[in-house]
């Protein structure tokens, strides 16, 4: 079994936590906290032992009440592997510590690139995070964009790929950030750091974004323009492409789902664990072929899309299956996968 600790219990990280304890072969060795709220004893009821990621505040856990099973430090000196999901920056100062007990550390795509030994998606380059001391789970467009692009480079090629990106203000709990009543280029610069990110999966690809931030909370919606090597003839081999991936999910026309509203209510009606949305998200009748250009629409949930992708990355590091093996375990634990 492979023994996970979870460093930092927030959006990703306690979503990541339950989904390793439906893999078979790993075991939630716990997970770490900076602090006592709502999360930290939400972890404790579902018998998740609760670390203090700070250990000058273990006394405001023993006030509250919560019980602990130590400091970060002897969480992460027991496990295999380390998910460190705190916020962006924390994930860097927290590196020196992994390395004094030895143990392999997963990061989330916040971190900067330069931190880790590789980026990783479990669809475009698996292979390379084997025996990597220190990787990094490419953030959740980069994951979306990776999970699309791969399938169509294998395909038809890619000549150039341009993307609009029309970014969520923050998630449904991030009550300070915005924008409240604007919209924002966001960079107003070219490109956006999501072109660059995607670089760090495949080197060679020619991509460009453009971002702009919108006050919704719900998911992030993408407008994608890709000039193809070798274009198909007709659109509905693109579709039938993309239909054989199980992290994409092509929204049938008669499904009605015309926004990111419709689609997260469809996620609760299915019983999704949180309304959660793993797969990539894109209309059927957007698909389109022009020319060498493949265009479409795809949406985007910003706080799910990773998580089968951090559990990939742990089996990935320690060598302990194979891309198609990991993504086949992974996608029947957790249900990824909609008809």
């Amino acid at each position: 079994m492979i023994r996970v600790a979870v460093n930092g219990y927030g959006t990703i990280g306690k979503r990541v936590a339950d989904a390793v304890t439906l893999q078979p072969d790993m075991e939630l060795v716990g997970v770490a906290k900076t602090r006592p709220n709502h999360e930290a004893e939400t972890a404790v009821r579902k018998g998740y032992p609760l670390y203090a990621a700070i250990e000058d505040r273990v006394h405001l856990f023993e006030e509250a009440g919560i019980e602990l099973a130590g400091t970060v430090e002897e969480l992460v000196e027991a496990a295999d592997v380390v998910v460190d999901a705190c916020p962006s920056g924390i994930g860097a100062e927290n590196k020196a510590m992994y390395e004094a007990y030895d143990t392999p550390a997963l990061y989330q795509g916040g971190e900067s690139a330069d931190l880790v030994d590789v980026s990783f998606n479990a669809r475009g380059n698996y292979d390379e995070a084997e025996g990597a001391d220190h990787v990094r789970v490419v953030s959740c467009n980069t994951t979306g964009l990776s999970r699309l692009l791969a399938p169509v480079e294998e395909a038809y090629g890619v000549e150039k790929a341009r993307v609009t990106l029309v970014r969520r203000g923050g998630d449904p709990g991030q009550t300070g950030r915005g924008p409240i009543n604007d919209i924002l280029p966001n960079p107003v610069t070219l490109p956006s750091h999501h072109g660059p990110d995607v670089n760090t999966i495949f080197p060679d690809l020619d991509i460009d974004t453009l971002g702009m931030k919108v006050p919704a909370t719900l998911m992030h919606t993408h407008s994608v323009n890709v000039t193809l090597e070798d274009a198909p003839d007709a659109a509905d081999e693109v579709r039938d492409l993309l239909a054989e991936e199980s992290r994409l999910f092509l929204i049938p026309e008669r499904h009605d789902i015309d926004g990111a509203g419709k689609l997260k209510e469809y996620a609760y009606d299915i019983g999704r664990p949180r309304g959660d949305l793993w797969e990539n998200c894109i209309w059927e009748e957007s698909v389109s072929i022009e020319g060498d250009d493949l265009y479409l629409f795809q949406a985007i949930h910003q706080e799910s899309d990773v998580v089968p992708e951090n559990v990939d990355a742990i089996r990935a590091v320690l060598g302990e299956a194979d891309r198609g093996e990991s993504m086949a375990r992974t996608d029947e634990t957790m249900g990824v996968g909609l008809p």
